[in-house]
């Protein structure tokens, strides 16, 4: 790729966020709705709290054994922390209050599934 075809975030029209930054922005909310520290969660997590930082910040993209140690860090489920990712993605605020669920789209709400998928209830 030529320099004049390179692009950055910051420039040109506002790009949807990535979700790598969405979800360190949520994993950081909850862990300081916690009221704790980075070093206490990343312990617990069994990550260094430089890395636990680099998540938060959207500058690491985490595998999803790391996410499945950081929430299990939070005490917080995958489900509901993808709840919560999913509403900043769709611009409908927090949907969890530190794993509760306080509001889940009905499945009705939701956009039609792509040809050939098809959408599911799953109860909790």
């Amino acid at each position: 790729m030529d320099e004049a075809s390179k692009t950055t975030r910051d420039a040109g029209p506002e790009l949807e966020p990535l979700l790598r930054e969405v979800l360190g922005r949520r994993l950081r909310e909850l862990r300081l709705a916690r009221g704790e520290r980075l070093v206490e969660t990343a312990a617990r997590a069994g990550i260094s709290p430089q890395y636990l930082s680099e998540v938060e910040r959207g500058l690491k993209e985490p595998s999803s054994e790391m996410i499945a140690a950081i929430t299990g860090a939070l005490r917080i489920t995958l489900v509901d922390l993808a709840l919560g990712v999913v509403a900043e993605l769709r611009g409908t605020g927090p949907v969890l209050d530190l794993g509760t669920v306080a509001s889940a789209a009905p499945v009705a709400d939701l956009a039609p599934p792509a040809a050939g998928f098809q959408l599911y209830a799953v109860a909790a």
